[in-house]
């Protein structure tokens, strides 16, 4: 059986990757979507030609691991492509959002890094060659964030464990993709638009135009993903412009230290 498999499918960037598989994978038997939201995943089959099998289930909570394993194990399918989109995020200083919420930041890591680091162990003896990984990023990887510092470390680790795990599979004919977006007019944003800069507002893009880039270019064989010209600048920028230089920029344009109310957004 020929399956993908993508978490974090009942909104935004995961949900889309649902909708645009089936266009370049037309032998997938199955999708397995991993969402908290089953009634969303329902909604989502109704759009989707290809069977889901829906998991559903917190990858904060150890339970929805349990199912994962167990229908691996059970099913044995031909993962032909691992979609990692679930990702949690706070805009805020860091002790602003410690005063507001004692464990968002610790979510932040166990999401971003661990439950994603978890998957791709899970799935891994299931890939095969021409198997691909597509790890959600962020253009937010590139440079220490002020004002998104937590967020900006777990994207940090993301691309760092996607670039060093290609090379390492590459041998097995196993291709992994970081995808680097900027801002994307998902629910995610939605719930920080508040605390969204200027230049974060002129650079959204729209979740259909990254997902079709991530697709070509995992095809394409390339460690990472970028979209849109200027992110691909910030991306080169990022590597030539001195740290200091990016972060201060990046201060005075989030204005950290000022009494800014805090807002969440969730894959």
């Amino acid at each position: 059986m020929k399956i993908a498999i993508v978490t974090g499918a009942s909104s935004g960037l995961g949900r889309e990757f649902v909708r645009q598989l089936e266009y370049c994978y037309t032998s997938l038997d199955e999708i397995w979507v991993i969402a908290r939201r089953r009634e969303r995943l329902e909604v989502l089959q109704e759009e989707v030609k290809i069977p889901l099998r829906i998991i559903e289930g917190d990858l904060l909570q150890h339970g929805v691991f349990v199912k994962l394993k167990r229908l691996l194990d059970m099913e044995k399918p031909n993962v032909r492509m691992l979609v990692n989109a679930a990702g949690f995020g706070r805009a805020g200083a860091f002790a602003d959002i410690a005063g507001h919420e004692e464990n968002a930041q610790f979510d932040m890591i166990n999401l971003n890094c661990t439950a994603l680091t978890r998957v791709v162990q899970y799935c891994l003896p299931y890939l095969s060659k021409g198997s691909r990984i597509v790890n959600l990023a962020s253009a937010a990887a590139f440079c220490p964030q002020p004002g998104f510092v937590v967020y900006a470390a777990t994207k940090a680790y993301v691309l760092s464990f996607s670039r060093g795990l290609g090379v390492e599979l590459k041998q097995n004919g196993i291709y992994v993709t970081a995808v680097c977006p900027g801002p994307v007019d998902t629910e995610f944003f939605e719930g920080i638009r508040k605390m969204s800069s200027s230049m974060k507002q002129v650079a959204m893009v729209k979740p259909q135009q990254v997902v079709r880039q991530a697709l070509l270019d995992a095809r394409a064989k390339k460690p990472v993903s970028v979209y849109s010209l200027l992110m691909k600048s910030v991306a080169v920028a990022a590597k030539v412009v001195p740290h200091e230089l990016v972060i201060k920029a990046l201060a005075n344009e989030s204005g950290v230290g000022l009494n800014h109310h805090q807002e969440s957004g969730e894959l």
